[in-house]
């Protein structure tokens, strides 16, 4: 039966977002864009911190201008080396960690966005950007892709997850927030218990997007989450085997309720690791030969209050990583049938 029903779940999930002239369906195509709609009803009642979820990392960095100053997040030495117009290019080879943008990640099933902003300086209009290294988009733009996507799929839900700010006083976040608020309108979701962010509550509630504000003005909006109810353990290291028994160890310190929990597979470059691989940058130096190993622990994983949760990556159209993790879920549904026998 769960074979049936699992197959039943992937045809109404598994379409083709846009045409292949081959024929084929690569990672990228393969549209998961109704995937929490698509869920078996019994784990609408199954607190969100408890599904499995993919998200990706630096999740705005598919693209970056390397025409603009070098962002507030690098040291002087850095900004200093940019002035030669060759190190901002092989900056952003460093810089872009994912190759699909909002609407295609989302397409994707991509459910959570970690996110970096900053002011730019000399920008009159006082717009905040999203920053990696280099400045990307305006962070307008993102939210109102991200919430034209969810107008057309009003049982999605997303995690904003606003961790690093860089250049901003308090005039920056307010005007932030204020974007957030005429982006997404109705959509957001208050901050309350974890264990009640069900998606039956949300849908019925027609709530659709959960912002958390990792900084201390967080306290002044009931829509925005303190950081610390999703905390984002980070392994800092370039070794799969260490990133694996990080992952492992942070994952058995999870506390099983008042908070959702962030998996972060991803590797970090060191200074070395860019000097050896300078011109090949991130994704040909260190993401594209490890990503399987780091897809093979995922597979390896189970949903729940002291499982796995949400589960980022890198690069997220290499392999099968948003379907993998969703699929996570059936665990879920197993638990549910033995429990009947």
């Amino acid at each position: 039966m769960l074979a049936v029903r699992k197959v039943r779940r992937k045809l109404r999930m598994g379409t083709i977002c846009s045409p292949n002239p081959s024929g084929t369906k690569t990672s990228s195509e393969v549209c998961n864009a109704d995937w929490m709609a698509s869920l078996p009803p019994h784990l609408h009642n199954v607190p969100l911190s408890n599904l499995a979820i993919p998200g990706s990392h630096d999740s705005f960095s598919y693209w970056v201008d390397e025409k603009s100053p070098v962002g507030p997040d690098q040291t002087a030495a850095i900004k200093r080396l940019a002035r030669i117009s060759l190190v901002k290019k092989l900056m952003k080879k460093w810089s872009v960690t994912q190759n699909l943008t909002f609407r295609e990640q989302l397409e994707a099933g991509i459910r959570y966005f970690d996110l970096r902003v900053s002011s730019k300086p000399g920008d009159a209009d006082q717009e905040i950007y999203f920053i990696h290294g280099l400045f990307g988009i305006k962070v307008w733009d993102g939210l109102m892709e991200i919430d034209s996507f969810l107008t057309q799929h009003p049982q999605e839900i997303v995690f904003l997850d606003f961790n690093h700010f860089y250049a901003m006083d308090e005039a920056h976040h307010k005007r932030l927030v204020l974007r957030i608020q005429e982006a997404f309108g109705n959509k957001l979701c208050s901050a309350c218990s974890v264990e009640s962010m069900t998606l039956r509550a949300l849908w019925e509630k027609k709530c659709q997007v959960l912002i958390f504000y990792h900084c201390p003005f967080y306290k002044q909006y009931p829509f925005l989450w303190p950081g610390k109810k999703i905390p984002a353990p980070w392994a800092n290291t370039t070794s799969v085997r260490k990133l694996i028994l990080f992952l492992e160890t942070t994952l058995s310190e999870r506390a099983p309720r008042g908070s959702f929990h962030v998996s972060q597979a991803i590797l970090t470059p060191r200074v070395k690791t860019i000097a050896r691989g300078l011109v090949g940058g991130l994704k040909n130096t260190l993401v594209h030969r490890n990503l399987p190993a780091i897809l093979d622990w995922v597979k390896t994983q189970k949903p729940g209050a002291t499982g796995v949760n949400i589960i980022t990556s890198d690069f997220v159209d290499l392999v099968d990583f948003a379907t993998t993790v969703i699929e996570l879920n059936d665990l879920l549904q197993e638990d549910r049938a033995l429990a009947k026998c």
